[in-house]
């Protein structure tokens, strides 16, 4: 594992070229940048260490972020799994990639819909840090209730 005073951060033009080449490589989209000053936010904030001491904290921030916050006109989604993946394998944690590729498919929607929030994220993420096989049953059980329809009206 990397040392934490050791971390490599992602650079824009890192991000950038990660965007181009995923929406690219996913099926296509537009490429256009609607918030580039934004991005940049949150790279810099991403290195603080008074709000994001930990490499499992600053890994969830920029999947977080860049998921929600719509800095690119289409593949926010997929970019946040892309970044997230390359922040990964920059800073020594390749053995967990391949599940949280996995895994990071459909929290990433449910992330973008709001039905996950950044602390159940950061469980997930950390049960994926920890190398952890699967989830626990009670972070399935958190994931589920928040991913369940609770707006449903029902006829009586």
């Amino acid at each position: 594992m990397a040392l934490q005073n050791s971390i490599i951060y992602l650079t824009r033009d890192q991000v950038l070229d990660t965007y181009s080449k995923t929406i690219d490589y996913s099926g296509g989209g537009t490429k256009d940048v609607i918030h580039l000053e934004l991005l940049d936010t949150i790279l810099d904030f991403v290195q603080n260490d008074d709000y994001y001491p930990t490499f499992e904290e600053k890994l969830t921030y920029l999947i977080f972020s860049i998921n929600r916050n719509h800095i690119f006109e289409d593949g926010n989604k997929r970019l946040s799994i892309s970044i997230g993946a390359l922040f990964m394998l920059l800073n020594g944690y390749m053995c967990f990639v391949a599940r949280y590729m996995t895994e990071m498919e459909n929290v990433s929607y449910h992330l973008a819909a709001g039905h996950i929030e950044e602390d159940l994220l950061s469980e997930i993420i950390h049960s994926i840090l920890e190398g952890e096989p699967e989830y626990s049953e009670d972070l399935k059980l958190r994931i589920y209730e928040s991913i369940s329809n609770k707006d449903i009206n029902w006829c009586v």
